[in-house]
């Protein structure tokens, strides 16, 4: 039986023991993995790997021994509740030994997991499971998850209070991160989120998302140009975990002032944040731009000199006193 959609996305999240196998296959490997993931978990329970209720097989070991899968599912465990044998990285050389195992497989014994990577229409592995009365198919593609999707892992951490702004940055950033990345976004979201009854925001969903160095630099140099002092010391602590130094962010700010400058002596900016960035001139005036590029000189000529100050910490002091600037 072949599953899509819905049913697919149903069927993982609750799959059933009484069917003998579940075949999940995709040319993306870590979307694989979690699907499978969530489908073990979802059909043994949190605690069945530490109980000894999942056994896992090399898909490679059942070449040379047809009859080790079916003594897996046969087997019986030490602790009572569903069991389950998960075969990995199956390939048409695994194809004998399932079609052995689902032959004799019987109401009692372990589910059946088994993943395997991009498989072709004519793949032994893909006709064995499609064509079995029993058995489930389930192709991964190489689409984002759902805000469907989405919003069922949240559902599991216990967030159902989804503001509409939040729900757009996560599917923003459902389409730019990796499904490892982005599921470890939403892991982060529910911990950031626990016990807090008030619902999601998209700031919240910033606060969570890991950013790109160029993401962060930006970031910065717009809350520095808009006078949020009490953020510049946490986000200067994340760009200095990415590996960013004090010169290139004193560089970066040296460019973001010009280009203000430029805007306010009259300049035409051709820029993808161009309105922002006219705001931000507009409320510095042409007077305060020129103080702040003559402090970021300065600041570069410190960082460049022998002075035993920390880096990071000019830097910071720096930033601070733009971001003092920009209120007056």
């Amino acid at each position: 039986m072949i599953l899509t959609g819905d049913k697919a996305r149903a069927y993982l999240a609750k799959p059933d023991p009484a069917r003998p196998g579940l075949l999940i296959y995709g040319a993306d490997a870590m979307r694989v993995a979690l699907k499978r993931q969530e489908a073990v978990k979802a059909l043994i329970g949190p605690d069945g790997d530490s109980e000894m209720r999942l056994t896992r097989l090399p898909a490679a070991d059942l070449r040379s021994d047809h009859a080790l899968l079916l003594d897996a599912l046969k087997a019986q465990g030490f602790f009572p509740g569903p069991r389950a044998v998960l075969v990995e990285d199956a390939n048409h050389y695994s194809a004998d030994a399932l079609t052995f195992a689902l032959s004799d497989w019987r109401n009692g014994d372990a589910a059946l997991i088994v993943t395997a990577g991009d498989l072709k229409k004519t793949s032994p592995l893909r006709k064995l499971f499609e064509n079995h009365p029993g058995a489930v198919t389930i192709a991964i593609y190489d689409t984002p998850p759902t805000a469907q999707e989405i919003e069922a892992d949240l559902a599991r951490a216990g967030l159902v209070r989804i503001d509409p702004a939040a729900r757009d940055a996560l599917g923003t950033l459902a389409r730019t991160l990796d499904p490892g990345d982005f599921r470890q976004t939403l892991e982060k979201i529910a911990l950031y989120k626990l016990n807090d009854p008030t619902p999601l925001t998209a700031p919240d969903v910033t606060a969570c998302a890991p950013l790109s160095t160029e993401a962060a630099l930006d970031n910065m140099l717009d809350i520095v140009a808009t006078g949020t002092t009490e953020q510049i010391g946490p986000l200067m602590a994340r760009l200095q975990s990415q590996g960013v130094n004090a010169v290139t962010l004193c560089i970066g700010a040296a460019r973001h002032f010009r280009t203000l400058h430029g805007i306010a002596a009259g300049a035409r900016v051709f820029h993808p944040r161009a309105q922002q960035l006219q705001g931000q001139a507009r409320n510095w005036g042409l007077n305060r731009l020129e103080q702040a590029l003559k402090l970021l000189t300065d600041t570069d000529l410190a960082l460049r000199s022998t002075a035993k100050a920390p880096p990071m910490a000019v830097m910071e002091r720096t930033l601070i006193r733009l971001a003092m600037m920009g209120k007056r």
